[in-house]
């Protein structure tokens, strides 16, 4: 439960062994956590030893398809990553992210909820048609390692590789992601390695 109402997890562990770190991952502002992109990059997260939560924020829980002020989306957010946390394990490394608009509240509230490492996929770097409006300063504002998977035909655009922050396009793919889901999987895993590897926690 979170000031916002209800908010609902699926969790998947290990088959054996303690797992390495703990993935949260969020939908798009109108979608659900079962996205292809989505269901892909837990997948290999799992493979990894990590135990992966999937979250249905309170909004879409209410049935509603906008997320609202974005202060209230975040600290709804940082309440669900505190209690998947005390139950996961405190000591557990946590990465998060999401597809488009949880993308950006996983950029957003990395720092206040002390994530290591962030996956952004499909990050929407500007409304369509409008390069104007650019949201790379979220990018930048996770503070820590940014991984960012679009495809080149997104017309919410793609970001550039900056600082902390790596991105990989993949060819064909349009905001969905839904063509070869499982190109994001892989770069997802590979990129993965190296965080969990330079953080210790490698399964």
């Amino acid at each position: 439960m979170t000031g916002e109402g209800a908010a609902r997890a699926e969790v998947d562990r290990p088959a054996s062994g303690e797992p390495a770190f703990l993935l949260v991952l969020t939908h798009g502002a109108a979608g659900n956590p079962s996205s292809p992109d989505l269901l892909a990059v837990a997948e290999a997260a799992l493979g990894l030893g990590g135990t992966i939560a999937r979250v249905t924020q309170p909004y879409r829980v209410k049935g509603r398809r906008a997320p609202g002020p974005p202060d209230r989306q975040d600290a709804a957010w940082a309440e669900v990553i505190a209690a998947l946390r005390a139950e996961a394990g405190a000591g557990l490394p946590l990465i998060q992210g999401g597809r488009s608009n949880g993308a950006r509240v996983a950029c957003r509230t990395a720092r206040a909820v002390g994530a290591r490492a962030v996956i952004a996929l499909a990050f929407p770097l500007h409304p369509p048609g409008r390069p104007d409006k650019s949201r790379a300063a979220e990018l930048a504002a996770a503070g820590t390692d940014v991984l960012v998977v679009n495809g080149d035909r997104d017309p919410f655009g793609v970001p550039e590789s900056t600082g902390r922050t790596q991105v990989v396009v993949l060819a064909g793919e349009s905001h969905p992601l839904s063509r070869r889901p499982g190109e994001a999987g892989r770069a997802v895993e590979a990129w993965l390695r190296e965080v969990l590897a330079a953080s210790g926690a490698a399964g």
